[in-house]
């Protein structure tokens, strides 16, 4: 017996952060620009699907993925004009079915549609700082992504990312003498665990063998660290991502195991333990 997607509650989880901030944080988010977020992106996705569907294939075309997407962007991406949304989501979506190797994308659709904007427009920023440091917007993301994370066995990334950057930032704050209290606002940024939890953990696109992904994860967080600390760079976060998404495709040469699929309970939990998931 098939079980609930988990994306479904993925939608639930990442709609519920949206209202969230419209009406707890005062985002100036305008409701057309997420209409035309998950309009891009489900157009997009139907397109690229009929474009590339081979003519004896029957399977209907699931907008689950374009419609986390599109949340993604939303909570993440700000713009001025309606265009450069829609822009982002044409970008993200088409970025699944471009940036290919072996029948699977390597690059996180929203997070590429965040850099394509932020690098072709002088209309699109990111605030990192938006959820600002209140602890219980902590708990709230790490209930209900570990939730997530838990069903698709992918807590080993969080964990890397998560560890590997707190490290370097506990090592920056000690040699700056700075209080533990800021070492510990910075960790509960709202932002940081959006990212950690929800973005850098994407089943398919990320690496597939364990190994690999803890290395990718701990990479990532090294170039994070760099690129905020040295670079001043607040959205290093999105930059270390994309530079590294292509080393996904390295490591999943040297570290063969099948790659994830969406499936029942069944396959979920092989994956959790490590075992071949059924495609």
């Amino acid at each position: 017996m098939l079980c609930k997607d988990i994306r479904d509650y993925q939608i639930l989880f990442l709609s519920l952060f949206l209202i969230l901030g419209i009406f707890t944080r005062d985002w100036t988010l305008h409701p057309e620009f997420i209409a035309v977020a998950i309009a891009s992106c489900i157009i997009t996705q139907i397109i690229f699907s009929l474009l590339t569907k081979s003519q004896d294939s029957f399977q209907p075309i699931n907008i689950r993925s374009p419609l986390i997407t599109s949340l993604g962007l939303s909570l993440l991406l700000r713009v001025d004009h309606w265009p450069t949304m829609a822009l982002a989501g044409f970008a993200a979506i088409a970025s699944k079915f471009v940036f290919q190797f072996g029948e699977k994308h390597f690059f996180n659709p929203a997070n590429f549609g965040i850099i394509a904007v932020l690098t072709l427009t002088n209309d699109a920023w990111v605030s990192p700082g938006q959820w600002g440091e209140e602890w219980w917007y902590a708990l709230l993301f790490l209930g209900t992504g570990g939730m997530i994370l838990q069903r698709v066995g992918r807590w080993d990334t969080t964990a890397a990312f998560l560890g590997a950057y707190s490290l370097l930032a506990a090592i920056r704050n000690m040699w700056l003498g700075w209080t533990w209290d800021v070492y510990f606002h910075h960790l509960m940024s709202g932002s940081l665990l959006l990212f950690s939890l929800f973005m850098v953990t994407d089943p398919r696109s990320i690496p597939n063998a364990p190994i690999s992904r803890i290395i990718w994860a701990v990479s990532i967080a090294l170039l994070t660290f760099i690129l905020r600390n040295f670079f001043f760079l607040p959205t290093a976060v999105f930059w270390a991502l994309f530079t590294l998404a292509p080393l996904t495709i390295l490591l999943d040469k040297f570290w063969v195991t099948p790659r994830f699929s969406w499936g029942n309970k069944t396959e979920l939990l092989a994956e959790n333990h490590q075992l071949t998931i059924i495609n």
